[in-house]
């Protein structure tokens, strides 16, 4: 209780009727983690760097594409 009020205080948004979309704006592949940065309104290359990581232990590159599948882009919605 006291997080959120604090930071509604500071002036976050805590929009909670956000959808989860792919980037149509700021995309290099697919849009994933464009949206994904515009979704947690964090800036859409530190997603990028944290996605390379995981892409460089294992199943990031496969996790990239099936989320480029289900995730819905936003030029569709």
């Amino acid at each position: 209780m006291i997080w959120i009020f604090t930071n509604h205080e500071r002036g976050m948004n805590m929009d909670f009727g956000k959808k989860l979309y792919r980037s149509g704006t700021s995309r290099m592949l697919c849009g994933v983690c464009g949206g994904i940065g515009e979704f947690l309104n964090v800036d859409p290359t530190l997603i990028r760097l944290v996605w390379a990581i995981f892409a460089c232990t294992g199943g990031g590159i496969l996790a990239y594409f099936i989320a480029a599948i289900i995730i819905p882009s936003e030029t569709m919605v």
